[in-house]
């Protein structure tokens, strides 16, 4: 989980980055309708993203997109709530976690928490 630590602190630093420039791709917005692999796959198929390294320890792939104004995080087998996928967007000086649940919501209500407390994490 150390790994969404610094994605938040990137994407809360580029929240109050110049506007992009008007052709920059946008990330893609998450459809909860759309199955599991499929969202997964066309998640990754995005030209734009950069994957961040993966550790065998933690059940989790991470994409951010290249201006680090979005990122994604996309369970594995293993991973509370999986399957799930969730997404956080920074905008107007905020970070704003979206993610479709499909897989035990117990485990994903948990996941999305501690997603979402990260935002008031600040280093002492």
């Amino acid at each position: 989980m150390r790994r969404q630590s610094a994605l938040l602190i990137l994407l809360t630093a580029s929240a109050c980055a110049p506007k992009p420039d008007a052709t920059a791709p946008t990330a893609m917005a998450l459809d909860c309708a759309e199955p599991f692999d499929a969202q997964a796959a066309r998640i990754k198929a995005q030209p734009h993203l950069v994957a961040a390294p993966h550790e065998s320890a933690e059940p989790y792939l991470f994409y951010s997109t290249q201006d680090g104004h979005a990122s994604y995080l996309i369970t594995e087998k293993g991973a509370p709530g999986h399957p799930a996928i969730l997404m956080q967007r920074a905008a107007g000086g905020d970070v704003k976690t979206t993610g479709c649940p499909y897989g035990d919501r117990r485990g994903y209500d948990q996941l999305l928490a501690y997603l979402d407390g990260l935002k008031t994490w600040t280093r002492r």
